[in-house]
């Protein structure tokens, strides 16, 4: 069994770390505690008057604006936030990358939704062009949406991960991802051809990506039910022979699902679904299994008890039927899991993590289990950089951590700007911008202390189109 702690993974490169002090002033609220586990009010700490300095990639300080603005350096301008939030950037802790362009395809539940629109888009991903354009397209829409940090599902094509880190790290953001491992039940253009294959594409990519600029290599086979037992062991082995790695699948989604994984690892001498993960080395600090939708107790005991992750997956449990994440046992006090938010794109239908909080609260409320403001920004942060044993450098504004932060506007639309103009609580305010807001709420991103988008900036104007006979078309 690993270490009850994952190892450090590699700093911000240098290259693209920022040269000089960022300094920003607003609103600054992040987390001193869990949320789940004490109440609220002693979780949150929110300064009204704040100020966030960055040197070279790190936060060095964040508190009150009046002591703090006398020890900058001189020539240091203040950026000014005044009347919005400063939060740590939003982390999200599942999301598949290659499935971008089939967000939102009609009416089917998991396993045929998988043959008839997932496998038929990723296998496009065998031309490193078509990866390219939609991974930039998938890395500028998370910093729209505020999200810094995300765990990220590629395809099976070693090209697809190439494509995903070029842009990452041309970005300067910290991303964890890694290429899909299956070898049964999918087309066969999708297949790896051996266990010892995916083993050795796999070292491959962990040599070319893991720690270059802010990178993280994630084991990643997709799912028990394409996965053969020698396929999970190469997976396992992977993971364990190749420190600071991470390590991602799904488990329990989908009833139907459960049944089939059922069928390939009978009892005995599998207990259940974890237990398959669990006998070919893959639970253990650094792991993150998405979903967890129909877990059993023992289930949850070893989740706990080996500190794996857990990633909630509300937009996408809804949009395709699986069922609705019980909250309340993944939190139970003395078994707590770490459980972050997941948009699951392209099950889930936005990679706001702000409308996946929305969906979060709705899916408690179901089960007699609604969760506040804090407790709904806590998941999208410091509970999501938990579940991957990345707390010690994101999901926070403690001095030390790694300079990625969002601003929030809470008069980003007229009826938000009309339901928090007035004196409401902090937890009131988040709660509002949790199920109200979406990416039009992300004022700003930075990433590394820099400016990595602006919601304000004018976009460039559109090329004129000439006619060649009649002049500029009207």
């Amino acid at each position: 069994m690993r270490s009850s702690n994952a190892p450090d993974v590699p700093h911000p490169a240098r290259s693209h770390d920022c040269p000089s002090t960022t300094a920003v002033r607003g609103r600054l609220v992040w987390f001193r505690d869990d949320p789940f586990l004490r109440p609220s009010a002693e979780a949150l700490e929110y300064v009204e008057d704040g100020l966030l300095v960055c040197q070279e990639g790190r936060i060095v300080a964040a508190g009150d604006y009046g002591r703090l603005v006398r020890a900058l350096p001189p020539g240091v301008t203040v950026e000014s936030y005044r009347d919005k939030l400063i939060l740590p950037g939003l982390v999200g802790s599942h999301a598949h990358y290659v499935q971008m362009r089939i967000i939102a395809s009609y009416g089917e539940q998991l396993p045929e939704w998988l043959q008839d629109y997932v496998y038929p888009e990723e296998v496009r991903f065998t031309d490193p062009a078509y990866a390219r354009s939609i991974a930039a397209l998938f890395c500028d829409e998370l910093l729209r949406n505020g999200t810094t940090t995300a765990m990220v599902y590629c395809a099976p094509s070693p090209q697809s991960v190439d494509a995903l880190f070029e842009e990452s790290v041309g970005r300067g953001m910290r991303l964890v991802a890694g290429k899909v491992m299956m070898d049964r039940n999918a087309l066969p253009g999708m297949l790896d051809s051996s266990p010892e294959q995916a083993y050795e594409d796999c070292a491959k990519l962990i040599d070319r990506w893991h720690g270059v600029g802010r990178s993280v290599y994630a084991v990643t086979p997709r799912f028990a039910f394409t996965c053969t037992p020698g396929m999970l062991s190469a997976a396992g082995a992977l993971w364990r022979e190749h420190p600071g790695t991470r390590l991602q699948t799904h488990v329990s989604e989908n009833t139907r699902e459960i049944e089939l994984v059922k069928g390939l690892f009978p009892r005995p001498p599998y207990k259940d679904y974890i237990d398959v993960y669990e006998k070919h080395g893959m639970l253990g600090p650094g792991a993150v299994f998405a979903h967890a939708v129909h877990l059993g107790k023992r289930e949850w005991r070893r989740l706990h008890e080996t500190g794996s992750g857990v990633s909630h997956c509300p937009s996408s449990n809804l949009f395709l039927g699986s069922g609705l994440f019980r909250m309340k046992r993944a939190v139970k006090p003395g078994r707590r899991v770490p459980v972050g938010l997941g948009s699951d794109v392209a099950g889930g239908t936005s990679l706001s993590l702000l409308q996946t909080a929305s969906e979060a609260y709705k899916v408690g409320a179901l089960r007699r289990y609604p969760m506040d403001g804090v407790q709904l920004f806590y998941l999208a942060t410091t509970g999501s950089a938990t579940a991957m044993r990345l707390e010690h450098l994101i999901g926070s504004l403690e001095p030390g951590h790694e300079a990625d932060f969002i601003v929030l506007d809470p008069a980003a639309t007229p009826t938000l700007d009309a339901r928090t103009s007035g004196d409401d609580s902090i937890d009131d305010l988040l709660f509002s911008l949790a199920v109200m807001g979406d990416d039009r709420t992300v004022l700003a991103t930075y990433v590394a202390g820099r400016l990595a988008h602006h919601r304000d900036t004018c976009p460039a104007p559109m090329p004129v189109r000439l006619n060649e006979t009649r002049g500029p078309e009207k």
